[in-house]
């Protein structure tokens, strides 16, 4: 802790406002801005509004009177929540944040270290978070960790990626389009909460299907992971992302498949099932709903929450399977 606390004072922080959102307290309207800071590998974020940015502004002021800075002018007149100006606002008030870090005199002064909370970070942050998760992590919260085995990348973290949009649910957690940071890549990254996983004992259940996972990344017709990480609240599992949709709304679309189309389908599903059953995996869940395309309309099987793994050609399973209808 103390080698990470003379981190963060020996470091100007980068910043950034991703994002306002507005809040109501006793009946007043308020806009709240999100400021994103980084120093190093340690991430966080702070809301301010803008009479916060407008006093740290004009304490500067009269220390630094001959500082180079500019803040958005206060609005006298008209709506203070039209969405156009508070955008401006935004980029008024991100560029005076940036300019200031940029300027070590004033980076390191008290007031603003107080206004980023660089010596006490209190929102640690994660982009794959929405609002009400955010609001219920201490909740959520467990220091547990999971073994991820091969898989697990420990310097992988949520930051590494821009969380773009959900692309799917399920009882334990999300799946997010997300664009990884380093090289512009699109992937899928399953996000589970790991105290639903470990209070429900599916801990076994949710390692035998990253198991079939990272097998699947030798077939070009089964959705692979590519790695995955943890935090203290979450596990990340990052997929290929297939872009087509599923196989599911097609059908449902066109209503019906010519039978040439129908029997490319069959083949490269046969492939892909034939795949797992020589690795002695049975799949178990084949739904139209489970079989997405890629862009080139190759066929993709998904959702390996069913799998059973170990079950040789002679064996069956005694599991039932599905929802009954």
């Amino acid at each position: 802790k103390r080698t990470h606390t003379m981190d963060l004072k020996e470091s100007c922080p980068s910043v950034s406002i991703p994002s306002s959102d507005e809040h109501r307290e006793k009946k007043k309207r308020f806009t709240v801005y999100k400021v994103l800071v980084s120093v190093g590998r340690n991430e966080w974020f702070v809301f301010r509004r803008y009479a916060e940015f407008d006093k740290l502004y004009n304490t500067l002021k009269k220390q630094f009177p001959t500082m180079n800075l500019k803040i958005p002018a206060k609005r006298i007149f008209g709506d203070n929540f039209d969405p156009d100006f508070i955008k401006q606002r935004r980029a008024g008030l991100n560029e005076f944040i940036q300019n200031l870090v940029r300027q070590p005199e004033l980076c390191n002064h008290p007031d603003v270290r107080a206004f980023l909370q660089m010596d006490n970070p209190k929102h640690q942050s994660d982009p794959s978070e929405d609002e009400d998760e955010r609001s219920n992590r201490k909740l959520n919260s467990t220091s547990q960790n999971i073994n991820l085995g091969p898989s697990g990348n420990p310097h992988a973290k949520p930051t590494d990626f821009d969380f773009l949009k959900v692309i799917g649910k399920g009882s334990f957690g999300k799946v997010l389009l997300a664009k990884r940071k380093l090289d512009g890549k699109y992937y899928a990254v399953k996000v589970l909460q790991k105290k639903i996983v470990l209070n429900r004992k599916e801990q076994k259940h949710i390692m035998a299907e990253r198991n079939v996972l990272l097998k699947n990344v030798k077939h070009p017709f089964l959705v692979g992971l590519h790695y995955s990480f943890q935090t203290v609240e979450k596990l990340y599992f990052v997929l290929d992302f297939v872009n087509g949709g599923e196989l599911f709304f097609h059908l449902q679309r066109e209503r019906s498949f010519p039978e040439h189309r129908a029997r490319f389908y069959a083949a490269e599903i046969a492939s892909a099932l034939g795949y797992l059953h020589s690795i002695n995996i049975v799949y178990r869940d084949l739904k139209p709903e489970n079989i997405l395309l890629d862009s080139l309309g190759h066929v993709v099987l998904t959702d390996f929450g069913l799998c059973k793994e170990g079950i040789a050609s002679s064996d069956t399973t005694a599991t039932f399977c599905g929802t009954p209808e």
